[in-house]
Protein backbone atom coordinates (compact mmCIF):
# COMPACT_ATOMS: atom_id res chain seq x y z
CA UNK A 1 0.00 0.00 0.00
CA UNK A 2 1.38 3.39 -1.00
CA UNK A 3 2.45 5.62 1.87
CA UNK A 4 0.82 8.73 0.44
CA UNK A 5 -2.81 7.47 0.21
CA UNK A 6 -4.09 9.08 3.43
CA UNK A 7 -2.00 12.19 2.79
CA UNK A 8 -3.80 12.85 -0.49
CA UNK A 9 -7.15 11.32 0.47
CA UNK A 10 -6.90 8.44 -1.99
CA UNK A 11 -8.79 5.15 -1.74
CA UNK A 12 -6.17 3.17 -3.66
CA UNK A 13 -2.94 3.82 -5.58
CA UNK A 14 -3.86 5.75 -8.75
CA UNK A 15 -0.74 5.07 -10.77
CA UNK A 16 -0.01 1.37 -10.57
CA UNK A 17 1.79 0.01 -13.64
CA UNK A 18 -0.04 -3.33 -13.57
CA UNK A 19 -3.15 -3.27 -15.80
CA UNK A 20 -6.31 -2.54 -13.81
CA UNK A 21 -9.41 -2.24 -15.97
CA UNK A 22 -11.12 0.17 -13.56
CA UNK A 23 -8.42 2.63 -14.64
CA UNK A 24 -8.90 2.24 -18.39
CA UNK A 25 -8.57 5.71 -19.93
CA UNK A 26 -11.00 6.18 -22.84
CA UNK A 27 -9.48 9.44 -24.07
CA UNK A 28 -6.81 9.85 -26.76
CA UNK A 29 -8.61 7.39 -29.05
CA UNK A 30 -8.35 4.53 -26.52
CA UNK A 31 -12.10 4.16 -26.03
CA UNK A 32 -12.97 4.30 -29.75
CA UNK A 33 -10.04 1.97 -30.48
CA UNK A 34 -11.51 -0.56 -28.05
CA UNK A 35 -14.92 -0.25 -29.70
CA UNK A 36 -13.48 -0.65 -33.20
CA UNK A 37 -11.36 -3.58 -32.03
CA UNK A 38 -14.38 -5.35 -30.55
CA UNK A 39 -16.27 -4.75 -33.78
CA UNK A 40 -13.40 -6.04 -35.92
CA UNK A 41 -12.94 -9.18 -33.81
CA UNK A 42 -16.63 -10.07 -33.76
CA UNK A 43 -17.42 -9.18 -37.38
CA UNK A 44 -14.18 -9.67 -39.31
CA UNK A 45 -12.54 -12.80 -40.68
CA UNK A 46 -8.87 -11.85 -40.80
CA UNK A 47 -6.08 -11.41 -38.29
CA UNK A 48 -6.17 -8.21 -36.21
CA UNK A 49 -2.93 -6.46 -35.21
CA UNK A 50 -2.46 -3.89 -32.44
CA UNK A 51 0.94 -2.20 -32.18
CA UNK A 52 2.35 0.36 -29.80
CA UNK A 53 5.54 1.28 -27.98
CA UNK A 54 6.50 -0.33 -24.68
CA UNK A 55 4.15 1.05 -22.03
CA UNK A 56 1.59 2.50 -24.46
CA UNK A 57 -1.31 0.46 -23.04
CA UNK A 58 -1.49 -2.66 -25.24
CA UNK A 59 -1.88 -5.09 -22.35
CA UNK A 60 -4.53 -2.91 -20.74
CA UNK A 61 -6.43 -2.90 -24.05
CA UNK A 62 -6.12 -6.67 -24.20
CA UNK A 63 -7.51 -6.99 -20.65
CA UNK A 64 -10.41 -4.72 -21.58
CA UNK A 65 -11.16 -6.98 -24.53
CA UNK A 66 -11.33 -9.96 -22.22
CA UNK A 67 -13.99 -8.12 -20.19
CA UNK A 68 -15.97 -6.47 -22.99
CA UNK A 69 -16.28 -9.12 -25.69
CA UNK A 70 -19.81 -10.60 -25.96
CA UNK A 71 -20.74 -13.70 -23.99
CA UNK A 72 -20.82 -15.84 -27.12
CA UNK A 73 -17.11 -15.13 -27.69
CA UNK A 74 -14.70 -17.55 -26.02
CA UNK A 75 -11.27 -16.01 -25.51
CA UNK A 76 -7.91 -17.79 -25.44
CA UNK A 77 -5.05 -15.71 -24.04
CA UNK A 78 -1.38 -16.45 -24.70
CA UNK A 79 0.97 -14.27 -22.65
CA UNK A 80 4.16 -16.21 -23.45
CA UNK A 81 5.32 -15.28 -26.96
CA UNK A 82 8.37 -17.55 -26.98
CA UNK A 83 6.36 -20.76 -27.37
CA UNK A 84 7.42 -23.08 -30.16
CA UNK A 85 5.09 -24.13 -32.95
CA UNK A 86 4.08 -27.34 -31.17
CA UNK A 87 3.78 -25.57 -27.81
CA UNK A 88 1.36 -23.03 -29.28
CA UNK A 89 -0.89 -25.82 -30.51
CA UNK A 90 -0.63 -27.51 -27.13
CA UNK A 91 -1.47 -24.29 -25.27
CA UNK A 92 -4.55 -23.67 -27.44
CA UNK A 93 -5.64 -27.29 -27.04
CA UNK A 94 -5.26 -26.98 -23.27
CA UNK A 95 -7.38 -23.80 -23.24
CA UNK A 96 -10.09 -25.60 -25.23
CA UNK A 97 -9.94 -28.67 -23.00
CA UNK A 98 -8.54 -30.97 -25.71
CA UNK A 99 -6.26 -33.78 -24.49
CA UNK A 100 -2.96 -33.77 -26.40
CA UNK A 101 -1.75 -37.27 -25.47
CA UNK A 102 1.45 -36.85 -27.41
CA UNK A 103 -0.43 -36.16 -30.67
CA UNK A 104 1.58 -35.24 -33.75
CA UNK A 105 1.14 -31.74 -35.16
CA UNK A 106 -1.31 -32.73 -37.89
CA UNK A 107 -3.41 -34.80 -35.47
CA UNK A 108 -3.51 -31.99 -32.93
CA UNK A 109 -4.51 -29.51 -35.63
CA UNK A 110 -7.35 -31.79 -36.68
CA UNK A 111 -8.52 -32.10 -33.08
CA UNK A 112 -8.48 -28.30 -32.76
CA UNK A 113 -10.53 -27.92 -35.92
CA UNK A 114 -13.13 -30.44 -34.70
CA UNK A 115 -13.41 -28.59 -31.36
CA UNK A 116 -13.78 -25.25 -33.11
CA UNK A 117 -16.44 -26.62 -35.47
CA UNK A 118 -18.39 -27.87 -32.45
CA UNK A 119 -18.28 -24.44 -30.87
CA UNK A 120 -19.28 -22.77 -34.13
CA UNK A 121 -22.31 -25.09 -34.32
CA UNK A 122 -23.29 -23.85 -30.84
CA UNK A 123 -23.19 -20.23 -32.04
CA UNK A 124 -19.88 -19.43 -30.35
CA UNK A 125 -16.87 -17.57 -31.71
CA UNK A 126 -13.35 -18.32 -30.51
CA UNK A 127 -10.74 -15.54 -30.32
CA UNK A 128 -7.04 -16.08 -29.70
CA UNK A 129 -5.32 -13.06 -28.10
CA UNK A 130 -1.52 -13.14 -28.29
CA UNK A 131 0.44 -10.62 -26.21
CA UNK A 132 4.02 -9.56 -27.06
CA UNK A 133 3.65 -11.12 -30.51
CA UNK A 134 6.77 -9.31 -31.80
CA UNK A 135 8.89 -11.75 -29.76
CA UNK A 136 7.45 -14.88 -31.37
CA UNK A 137 9.85 -17.16 -33.29
CA UNK A 138 9.40 -17.23 -37.07
CA UNK A 139 8.01 -20.78 -37.01
CA UNK A 140 5.43 -19.77 -34.40
CA UNK A 141 4.28 -16.83 -36.53
CA UNK A 142 3.92 -19.25 -39.43
CA UNK A 143 1.76 -21.48 -37.23
CA UNK A 144 -0.46 -18.48 -36.50
CA UNK A 145 -0.95 -18.06 -40.24
CA UNK A 146 -1.88 -21.71 -40.62
CA UNK A 147 -4.31 -21.51 -37.70
CA UNK A 148 -6.05 -18.64 -39.47
CA UNK A 149 -6.89 -21.13 -42.25
CA UNK A 150 -9.16 -23.17 -39.99
CA UNK A 151 -12.65 -22.58 -41.31
CA UNK A 152 -16.07 -24.03 -41.91
CA UNK A 153 -17.92 -23.72 -45.20
CA UNK A 154 -19.20 -20.30 -44.16
CA UNK A 155 -16.74 -18.65 -41.78
CA UNK A 156 -13.37 -18.65 -40.08
CA UNK A 157 -13.36 -20.80 -36.95
CA UNK A 158 -10.63 -18.94 -35.09
CA UNK A 159 -10.21 -15.17 -34.89
CA UNK A 160 -6.67 -14.04 -34.01
CA UNK A 161 -5.52 -10.74 -32.48
CA UNK A 162 -1.82 -9.90 -32.18
CA UNK A 163 -0.61 -7.33 -29.62
CA UNK A 164 2.95 -6.25 -30.29
CA UNK A 165 5.62 -3.58 -30.30
CA UNK A 166 6.39 -1.81 -33.61
CA UNK A 167 9.17 -4.34 -34.23
CA UNK A 168 6.47 -6.72 -35.47
CA UNK A 169 5.84 -4.41 -38.42
CA UNK A 170 9.51 -4.62 -39.31
CA UNK A 171 9.41 -8.42 -39.18
CA UNK A 172 6.25 -8.58 -41.27
CA UNK A 173 7.90 -6.42 -43.93
CA UNK A 174 10.30 -9.30 -44.70
CA UNK A 175 9.64 -11.24 -47.89
CA UNK A 176 9.22 -14.55 -46.09
CA UNK A 177 6.43 -13.03 -43.98
CA UNK A 178 4.32 -11.80 -46.88
CA UNK A 179 1.73 -14.60 -46.52
CA UNK A 180 1.09 -13.74 -42.88
CA UNK A 181 1.17 -10.01 -43.67
CA UNK A 182 -1.60 -10.41 -46.25
CA UNK A 183 -3.80 -12.20 -43.70
CA UNK A 184 -3.83 -9.17 -41.40
CA UNK A 185 -6.93 -7.20 -42.31
CA UNK A 186 -7.07 -4.78 -39.39
CA UNK A 187 -4.21 -2.57 -38.19
CA UNK A 188 -4.52 -0.55 -34.97
CA UNK A 189 -1.82 1.68 -33.50
CA UNK A 190 -1.69 3.10 -29.97
CA UNK A 191 0.09 6.42 -30.31
CA UNK A 192 1.68 8.23 -27.34
CA UNK A 193 -0.52 10.68 -25.44
CA UNK A 194 -0.33 14.38 -26.32
CA UNK A 195 0.15 16.95 -23.57
CA UNK A 196 -3.58 17.68 -23.22
CA UNK A 197 -4.24 13.95 -23.05
CA UNK A 198 -1.59 13.55 -20.34
CA UNK A 199 -3.40 16.13 -18.20
CA UNK A 200 -6.73 14.38 -18.71
CA UNK A 201 -5.13 10.99 -18.05
CA UNK A 202 -3.63 12.09 -14.72
CA UNK A 203 -6.89 13.69 -13.64
CA UNK A 204 -8.85 10.57 -14.59
CA UNK A 205 -6.56 8.21 -12.67
CA UNK A 206 -6.72 10.38 -9.56
CA UNK A 207 -10.53 10.53 -9.61
CA UNK A 208 -10.80 6.78 -10.28
CA UNK A 209 -8.70 6.22 -7.14
CA UNK A 210 -11.12 8.26 -5.02
CA UNK A 211 -9.44 11.68 -5.05
CA UNK A 212 -11.87 14.59 -4.56
CA UNK A 213 -9.75 17.70 -4.14
CA UNK A 214 -8.22 20.10 -6.68
CA UNK A 215 -5.67 18.51 -8.97
CA UNK A 216 -2.41 18.30 -6.97
CA UNK A 217 -0.31 18.40 -10.16
CA UNK A 218 0.48 21.93 -11.36
CA UNK A 219 0.24 22.79 -15.06
CA UNK A 220 4.04 23.00 -15.27
CA UNK A 221 4.34 19.60 -13.61
CA UNK A 222 2.00 18.06 -16.20
CA UNK A 223 3.98 19.67 -19.02
CA UNK A 224 7.18 18.20 -17.61
CA UNK A 225 5.59 14.76 -17.23
CA UNK A 226 4.42 14.87 -20.85
CA UNK A 227 7.92 15.76 -22.03
CA UNK A 228 9.83 13.25 -19.91
CA UNK A 229 7.39 10.38 -20.45
CA UNK A 230 7.10 11.02 -24.20
CA UNK A 231 3.39 10.29 -23.78
CA UNK A 232 3.73 6.64 -22.73
CA UNK A 233 1.14 5.76 -20.09
CA UNK A 234 3.42 3.44 -18.12
CA UNK A 235 6.07 6.15 -17.82
CA UNK A 236 3.40 8.66 -16.82
CA UNK A 237 2.30 6.29 -14.05
CA UNK A 238 5.86 5.84 -12.80
CA UNK A 239 6.61 9.57 -12.77
CA UNK A 240 3.29 10.51 -11.15
CA UNK A 241 3.64 7.84 -8.46
CA UNK A 242 7.20 8.85 -7.58
CA UNK A 243 6.26 12.55 -7.61
CA UNK A 244 3.36 12.01 -5.21
CA UNK A 245 5.69 10.10 -2.93
CA UNK A 246 8.22 12.97 -3.09
CA UNK A 247 5.50 15.50 -2.23
CA UNK A 248 4.33 13.34 0.67
CA UNK A 249 7.89 13.03 1.97
CA UNK A 250 8.22 16.82 2.11
CA UNK A 251 4.76 17.29 3.63
CA UNK A 252 3.41 19.09 0.55
CA UNK A 253 -0.03 18.61 -1.02
CA UNK A 254 0.94 19.99 -4.41
CA UNK A 255 3.19 18.39 -7.01
CA UNK A 256 5.38 20.78 -8.96
CA UNK A 257 8.28 20.58 -11.38
CA UNK A 258 10.80 19.87 -8.62
CA UNK A 259 9.01 16.65 -7.66
CA UNK A 260 8.77 15.61 -11.32
CA UNK A 261 12.48 16.23 -11.85
CA UNK A 262 13.30 14.10 -8.82
CA UNK A 263 11.02 11.36 -10.15
CA UNK A 264 12.65 11.55 -13.59
CA UNK A 265 16.13 11.26 -12.11
CA UNK A 266 15.08 8.18 -10.20
CA UNK A 267 13.26 6.61 -13.18
CA UNK A 268 16.16 7.07 -15.64
CA UNK A 269 14.11 6.59 -18.80
CA UNK A 270 15.89 6.04 -22.09
CA UNK A 271 14.66 8.20 -24.98
CA UNK A 272 12.51 6.50 -27.58
CA UNK A 273 14.18 5.79 -30.88
CA UNK A 274 12.33 7.39 -33.80
CA UNK A 275 10.76 4.83 -36.10
CA UNK A 276 9.53 5.25 -39.63
CA UNK A 277 5.73 5.02 -39.75
CA UNK A 278 4.35 1.71 -40.98
CA UNK A 279 1.72 2.03 -43.68
CA UNK A 280 -0.02 -1.31 -44.12
CA UNK A 281 -1.60 -2.00 -47.46
CA UNK A 282 -5.38 -1.54 -47.17
CA UNK A 283 -7.20 -4.85 -47.26
CA UNK A 284 -10.83 -5.61 -47.89
CA UNK A 285 -13.04 -6.78 -45.05
CA UNK A 286 -15.86 -9.18 -45.64
CA UNK A 287 -18.30 -11.12 -43.46
CA UNK A 288 -19.73 -14.43 -44.65
CA UNK A 289 -23.08 -13.95 -46.33
CA UNK A 290 -22.79 -10.14 -46.22
CA UNK A 291 -23.81 -8.14 -49.26
CA UNK A 292 -21.49 -5.24 -48.56
CA UNK A 293 -17.70 -5.07 -48.47
CA UNK A 294 -16.28 -2.36 -46.19
CA UNK A 295 -12.76 -1.07 -46.38
CA UNK A 296 -11.34 -1.06 -42.84
CA UNK A 297 -7.75 0.00 -43.43
CA UNK A 298 -5.14 1.41 -41.05
CA UNK A 299 -7.62 1.99 -38.22
CA UNK A 300 -6.65 4.85 -35.93
CA UNK A 301 -3.05 4.85 -37.19
CA UNK A 302 -1.62 8.12 -36.02
CA UNK A 303 -5.01 9.76 -35.50
CA UNK A 304 -4.54 12.69 -33.10
CA UNK A 305 -7.02 13.34 -30.30
CA UNK A 306 -8.17 16.43 -32.18
CA UNK A 307 -9.58 14.09 -34.82
CA UNK A 308 -12.60 13.72 -32.56
CA UNK A 309 -13.46 17.40 -32.80
CA UNK A 310 -13.59 20.11 -35.41
CA UNK A 311 -13.38 23.45 -33.60
CA UNK A 312 -13.23 27.13 -34.25
CA UNK A 313 -13.27 30.11 -31.89
CA UNK A 314 -16.81 29.25 -30.89
CA UNK A 315 -16.16 25.60 -30.12
CA UNK A 316 -17.67 24.58 -33.44
CA UNK A 317 -16.37 23.83 -36.94
CA UNK A 318 -15.75 26.65 -39.34
CA UNK A 319 -18.84 28.49 -40.40
CA UNK A 320 -20.27 27.35 -43.65
CA UNK A 321 -19.34 23.69 -43.36
CA UNK A 322 -21.82 21.62 -45.24
CA UNK A 323 -22.70 17.95 -45.25
CA UNK A 324 -22.19 15.73 -48.19
CA UNK A 325 -24.90 13.79 -49.90
CA UNK A 326 -24.49 10.08 -49.36
CA UNK A 327 -25.50 7.48 -51.89
CA UNK A 328 -26.83 4.19 -50.60
CA UNK A 329 -25.38 1.07 -52.16
CA UNK A 330 -27.81 -0.78 -54.41
CA UNK A 331 -27.62 -4.48 -55.20
CA UNK A 332 -25.67 -5.13 -58.35
CA UNK A 333 -24.34 -1.58 -58.57
CA UNK A 334 -20.98 -0.22 -57.57
CA UNK A 335 -21.35 2.24 -54.72
CA UNK A 336 -20.20 5.70 -55.76
CA UNK A 337 -18.36 8.00 -53.38
CA UNK A 338 -20.43 10.69 -51.70
CA UNK A 339 -19.82 14.10 -53.31
CA UNK A 340 -17.78 16.52 -51.29
CA UNK A 341 -18.81 19.98 -50.17
CA UNK A 342 -19.13 22.37 -53.17
CA UNK A 343 -16.43 24.65 -51.80
CA UNK A 344 -13.85 21.87 -51.80
CA UNK A 345 -11.55 22.31 -54.77
CA UNK A 346 -10.50 18.68 -55.14
CA UNK A 347 -11.58 15.31 -53.92
CA UNK A 348 -9.06 13.28 -51.89
CA UNK A 349 -7.56 10.59 -54.08
CA UNK A 350 -8.67 7.80 -51.75
CA UNK A 351 -12.28 8.91 -51.26
CA UNK A 352 -13.59 6.87 -54.19
CA UNK A 353 -12.24 3.71 -52.53
CA UNK A 354 -13.97 4.14 -49.17
CA UNK A 355 -16.69 1.62 -48.42
CA UNK A 356 -18.65 2.39 -45.29
CA UNK A 357 -20.10 -0.37 -43.13
CA UNK A 358 -23.88 -0.89 -42.84
CA UNK A 359 -24.48 1.04 -39.60
CA UNK A 360 -22.62 4.08 -40.94
CA UNK A 361 -24.65 4.07 -44.16
CA UNK A 362 -27.86 3.79 -42.14
CA UNK A 363 -27.01 6.94 -40.19
CA UNK A 364 -25.99 8.75 -43.37
CA UNK A 365 -29.56 8.13 -44.53
CA UNK A 366 -31.00 9.43 -41.25
CA UNK A 367 -28.97 12.61 -41.65
CA UNK A 368 -30.28 13.18 -45.19
CA UNK A 369 -33.88 12.90 -43.98
CA UNK A 370 -33.28 15.18 -40.98
CA UNK A 371 -31.25 17.98 -42.56
CA UNK A 372 -33.86 18.62 -45.27
CA UNK A 373 -36.33 20.08 -42.73
CA UNK A 374 -34.21 20.92 -39.66
CA UNK A 375 -34.48 24.66 -38.74
CA UNK A 376 -31.16 26.45 -39.21
CA UNK A 377 -31.39 28.09 -35.77
CA UNK A 378 -31.71 24.77 -33.97
CA UNK A 379 -28.81 23.01 -32.25
CA UNK A 380 -27.45 19.48 -32.09
CA UNK A 381 -24.61 17.72 -30.22
CA UNK A 382 -21.44 16.90 -32.14
CA UNK A 383 -20.32 13.48 -30.91
CA UNK A 384 -17.47 12.66 -33.26
CA UNK A 385 -15.53 14.04 -36.23
CA UNK A 386 -12.77 12.06 -37.89
CA UNK A 387 -11.23 11.16 -41.24
CA UNK A 388 -13.58 9.27 -43.53
CA UNK A 389 -10.95 6.55 -43.95
CA UNK A 390 -11.40 5.53 -40.29
CA UNK A 391 -14.37 3.35 -41.22
CA UNK A 392 -13.87 0.88 -38.40
CA UNK A 393 -13.59 3.62 -35.79
CA UNK A 394 -16.78 5.25 -37.12
CA UNK A 395 -18.73 1.98 -37.20
CA UNK A 396 -17.51 1.02 -33.73
CA UNK A 397 -18.44 4.42 -32.29
CA UNK A 398 -21.91 4.23 -33.85
CA UNK A 399 -22.42 0.76 -32.38
CA UNK A 400 -21.52 2.07 -28.93
CA UNK A 401 -23.67 5.19 -29.37
CA UNK A 402 -26.67 3.15 -30.54
CA UNK A 403 -26.47 1.05 -27.39
CA UNK A 404 -26.29 4.11 -25.12
CA UNK A 405 -28.57 6.62 -26.89
CA UNK A 406 -31.76 6.77 -28.96
CA UNK A 407 -30.58 5.41 -32.36
CA UNK A 408 -33.20 7.44 -34.24
CA UNK A 409 -31.54 10.65 -33.02
CA UNK A 410 -28.02 9.66 -34.17
CA UNK A 411 -26.91 10.89 -37.60
CA UNK A 412 -23.73 10.79 -39.67
CA UNK A 413 -22.56 13.12 -42.44
CA UNK A 414 -19.52 13.69 -44.67
CA UNK A 415 -17.68 16.97 -45.17
CA UNK A 416 -14.77 18.08 -47.33
CA UNK A 417 -14.58 21.76 -46.45
CA UNK A 418 -11.28 21.37 -44.60
CA UNK A 419 -9.67 19.84 -47.68
CA UNK A 420 -9.97 16.35 -46.21
CA UNK A 421 -12.78 13.83 -46.51
CA UNK A 422 -14.24 13.63 -43.01
CA UNK A 423 -17.22 12.06 -41.26
CA UNK A 424 -19.15 13.59 -38.38
CA UNK A 425 -21.55 11.87 -35.96
CA UNK A 426 -24.20 14.08 -34.34
CA UNK A 427 -27.12 13.61 -31.96
CA UNK A 428 -30.45 15.28 -31.24
CA UNK A 429 -32.33 18.38 -32.37
CA UNK A 430 -32.78 21.23 -29.85
CA UNK A 431 -34.53 24.57 -30.12
CA UNK A 432 -31.76 26.42 -28.24
CA UNK A 433 -28.13 26.10 -27.25
CA UNK A 434 -29.18 25.86 -23.60
CA UNK A 435 -31.30 22.78 -24.34
CA UNK A 436 -28.41 21.18 -26.22
CA UNK A 437 -25.99 21.88 -23.36
CA UNK A 438 -28.42 20.43 -20.81
CA UNK A 439 -28.87 17.31 -22.94
CA UNK A 440 -25.11 17.03 -23.36
CA UNK A 441 -24.60 16.96 -19.59
CA UNK A 442 -26.89 13.95 -19.30
CA UNK A 443 -25.04 11.88 -21.90
CA UNK A 444 -23.55 8.57 -20.67
CA UNK A 445 -19.92 8.74 -19.58
CA UNK A 446 -18.90 6.43 -22.41
CA UNK A 447 -20.13 9.06 -24.89
CA UNK A 448 -18.75 12.03 -22.95
CA UNK A 449 -15.28 10.50 -23.31
CA UNK A 450 -15.29 11.68 -26.95
CA UNK A 451 -15.71 15.29 -25.72
CA UNK A 452 -19.04 16.20 -27.41
CA UNK A 453 -20.05 19.84 -27.85
CA UNK A 454 -23.14 21.77 -29.09
CA UNK A 455 -23.37 23.20 -32.62
CA UNK A 456 -25.96 25.04 -34.62
CA UNK A 457 -27.65 23.48 -37.65
CA UNK A 458 -26.66 26.50 -39.75
CA UNK A 459 -23.02 25.34 -39.50
CA UNK A 460 -23.92 22.35 -41.62
CA UNK A 461 -25.40 24.41 -44.46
Amino acid sequence: MSLYLDHFGLREPPFRITPHTDFFFTGANRGPTLDALIYAITQDEGIVKVTGEVGSGKTMLCRMLLERLPENVETLYLANPSLSRQEILGAIADELGIPTDGKATHSLTRALQDALIARYAEGKRVVLLIDEAHAMPAESLEEIRLLSNLESKAAKLLQIALFAQPELDERLAATDMRQLRERITQHFNLTPLKQDDVAAYIEFRLRAAGYHGPNPFTADAVTTIAKVSEGLSRRINILADKALLAAYSSGAHQVGCNEIKLAAQDARFSPLKPKAPFNPKPLLWGAAGASVVALLAALLVGAPPSAFRETDAGNSPASGEAPQAVQTAQPGKRQQPAPLHPETQSQPASSDKIRFAPLTRQHFGQYDQWIADAPSNHYFIQLLATDATQTGQIEGFLARANAALDPSQIRAYRSGLSGRDRVGVIFGDYASREEAVAAMQSLPESIKAAQPFPRQVSKLR
